[in-house]
Parts: C-alpha cells; sequence; structure tokens
C-alpha cells in the first residue's frame, strides 16, 4: 500500500509539472466539467432540433472551439472600407488573411423602399448582400446578420430620437398577436425567410446566425427597455423564433440574444432573456469599457462581464460572444497604444472565458475599427491577430462539418 501510495503520489506531481505554470498563462474559471454536449446529441440542444447538417455542426465546433480559440470578425468586411479603399476587406489588406466572421444586415433589404425591381438601389443591397455571404461561406466563414428594423408608424428610423412619445411607447407592443403592425411584422419575417431561403451553395443552406433586437437594454432603439415590459420583449422574439422556424420552415438559422454591456451578473442577463428555447448564442455588445477614457479598469470591467457570459452559456449548454466591439478610430480619436494585443486580449483571455467570436463594427471612409496597412496602429492588430488564440479565415477548417 505504501509504495502504492509514493506511485501515485508521484505520477501526480510529474502530471502538475508537465502544465503550462507560465506566469500569464490563462486559467479555466469554472473546474473542468465533462461537456455534455456531443457529435450524437448536439441537434437536441439546439432551437431548431430539425436544423441542416451544417448548421448543427456549426454550432458544435463553435461550443468546442470557445474553449481554445476566439474566431475574429468584421460588419460589412466585404462592402465597407476605410477611406473608400474598395477590394479586398480591410482586415486582409492588413493581415493577408480574411476575417473569420462577416457580419450583415437586414436593415436595407426589409426597408419599405425595397420593391424587388433591378434598378431598386434597395434591392441591389439585398442581392450584394447574400451574394456576399456565398462568398463568405465559400471560404469557410461564419455569417452573422443583424437587423436594424425601422420603426413601424413611418419606417423611417430605427433610433427613438425622432419618434413621438407615443410612438415609443407602443411600437414594439404593436408587433405582438393582435397589434395594430403584427401582420405588418410577420411581411417583414416573411422577407427574411426568402433571403435565408436564397443562402444555398452547391445544394447546401448557408447557416446564418441571427441577432435581431440587439442592445434591448439600452433606450436608442425603439424596442429597448423603456418601451417594452420584458414579457413583451421576450414575447416578440419567441414569435419571431417559432414563426421563422416552425411557420416558414427555415432551418438554417441559430438565434443570438445579444444584450448590451449594462448587465454584470446573471440575473440580469436574463431579465429580457426569452428562454432556453429561443436561443443558441449568448452574446453582448460592448463597446463603452472599451473607451479611449477607460483604461485597464475598463478593461476588467469588460473581462468579468464576458466570464459571466462564458460560465452562463455553459450552464446552458449554449455559445458565448462579443457580438459588437471595437473602438473607433477617426481624426479626433487617436489610436489607443496597444489597444487590441492589450486591453481587448486580455478582457476576451483572462481567466480564460469561452468567446466563441469577436466581430468589430464596420470600419467607413472616414473612420476605422479595424486598421489598413498605414494606420498607425496596425502593428498592434497584427501582434493581436497572430496570437494562437485569435483566429481568421485561413485558420477555418470545416467549420461546418463534426469531425468524429
Amino acid at each position: 500500500m505504501m509504495k502504492h501510495g509514493l506511485f501515485l503520489l508521484l505520477l501526480f506531481v510529474l502530471n502538475s509539472c508537465s502544465k503550462d505554470t507560465a506566469p500569464n498563462a490563462p486559467t479555466s474559471n469554472t473546474p473542468e466539467e465533462i461537456d455534455l454536449v456531443t457529435p450524437q446529441n448536439v441537434r437536441s440542444f439546439l432551437v431548431d432540433p430539425n436544423a441542416t447538417d451544417a448548421t448543427v455542426a456549426l454550432f458544435y465546433n463553435l461550443r468546442k472551439r470557445s474553449k481554445t480559440q476566439t474566431l475574429i470578425g468584421q460588419h460589412e468586411a466585404f462592402s465597407s472600407f476605410y477611406n473608400n479603399q474598395s477590394g479586398d476587406a480591410d482586415i486582409k489588406k492588413t493581415t493577408g488573411k480574411d476575417p473569420a466572421v462577416l457580419g450583415l444586415d437586414f436593415m436595407f433589404i426589409t426597408d419599405k423602399n425595397n420593391n424587388g425591381t433591378s434598378s431598386n438601389w434597395f434591392y441591389q443591397q439585398e442581392l450584394k448582400s447574400i451574394a456576399d455571404a456565398k462568398a463568405a461561406f465559400q471560404k469557410g466563414m461564419v455569417i452573422t446578420y443583424s437587423w436594424h428594423l425601422r420603426e413601424p408608424y413611418l419606417e423611417e428610423e430605427f433610433y427613438t430620437y425622432s419618434m413621438t412619445d407615443q410612438q415609443k411607447a407602443t411600437a414594439f407592443k404593436s408587433l405582438l398577436p393582435g397589434g395594430i403592425h403584427h401582420n405588418w411584422f410577420k411581411a417583414k419575417l416573411d422577407k427574411i425567410a426568402t433571403v435565408f431561403t436564397a443562402l444555398q451553395l452547391n445544394g447546401t443552406a448557408i447557416p446564418v446566425i441571427f441577432r435581431p433586437f440587439h442592445e434591448m437594454d439600452g433606450n436608442w432603439f425603439w424596442w429597448g427597455q423603456n418601451y417594452c415590459t420584458p414579457q413583451e420583449y421576450q414575447q416578440v422574439f419567441q414569435f419571431l423564433v417559432t414563426y421563422l422556424r416552425d411557420v416558414k420552415q427555415i432551418h438554417n438559422v441559430l438565434y443570438s440574444f445579444a444584450p448590451d454591456n449594462s448587465y454584470t451578473q446573471a440575473n440580469g442577463y436574463l431579465t429580457r432573456y426569452p428562454g432556453d428555447g429561443y436561443v443558441d448564442i449568448l452574446g453582448m455588445d460592448n463597446y463603452s469599457d472599451f473607451g479611449s477614457n477607460q483604461g485597464q479598469q475598463g478593461v476588467t470591467r469588460a473581462n468579468e462581464k464576458l466570464i459571466m457570459l462564458s460560465n452562463l452559456a455553459q450552464q446552458k449548454n449554449k455559445i458565448a460572444a462579443l457580438t459588437e466591439t471595437g473602438y473607433q478610430v477617426s481624426s479626433s480619436s487617436p489610436a489607443i497604444p496597444n489597444w487590441f494585443s492589450n486591453h481587448l486580449f486580455t478582457a476576451i483571455t483572462n481567466q480564460n472565458p469561452r468567446i466563441a467570436y469577436v466581430l468589430f463594427w464596420n470600419n467607413t471612409q472616414n473612420a476605422y475599427y479595424t486598421p489598413t496597412p498605414a494606420s498607425g496602429n496596425t502593428n498592434d492588430f497584427m501582434v493581436f491577430t497572430s496570437k494562437a488564440r485569435c483566429v481568421l479565415q485561413p485558420q477555418l477548417q470545416s467549420i461546418y462539418q463534426i469531425q468524429n
């Protein structure tokens, strides 16, 4: 018995010494657990148990890879460029690699002015969006759609600053069954369904992450927290999912719930959560913690929120993601030294939160979130994207297939 005990002790010591003991090595914030999600049962954990095989594989692989990898993406990377220098995505201009995630939006597609004719600018944007999604899928990239839906009264704005108090108080509630704009809402979802159906390549339906009614914990959008109760928000979100999935028979979608960064505790985050049966991806948008006046305290806050998000996703067998972020550099907002390689990287890695992907917002003519080759913080971005944790498109391997 003594020899056997000494042998076990020696084995334990040798095993401990073989692990990464670098001072800054990431450590798990939760005890190592047995993952309940397997290739055999993964379908049962999705919002849509009838999801296509590629969609199921995307869910499984994003969860699995988030233990060690974070995909790096950008909104409208194929169509919005700093200094209007079109061509390759700005990330590719800088790194030689496309982003791993492409963000798109249904805003122009569901616009009242989209009349479906070839000469119509809004319809052209619809076709461009579909083409971009197909190009991204062909490269093995992940595609995510947000939806800046314009309010149902005049269909002019998604922000609330030009809406009347009456409109703000009733707009979102009017989408509910029995509401005056419920049929209008269904017509918009019908349009979205046509796009999901059109996303086909070589006979495969292209999987899409759909992130509707995001940042609902703020009040800048007409679906914000001041304009509907938690129950009303949940009911509209639930209707959206069940209508697309069960009525329109759309089976190539993962659904994302994505508040802004106001929540620091899980119970707050779940205030408007539609339920496990309606959400595949637990997202968070966060710009303010990374602002120029936030420093390391902001980084710490962002990291703590991502740890909370990651833990919650693990408890619910979901995926956690930083669904929007960035620091916009312009003539009036200079780059923050080491923002990518220190601030953001620390936030997504300290204590090893499982963040499946990070999506930067789009570059514009006069400002950028991701630098181009001549920018002052290009080297910082290169250091960030070269880290083993960060994945760009060439490092994505078979994200739409489950490897047994």
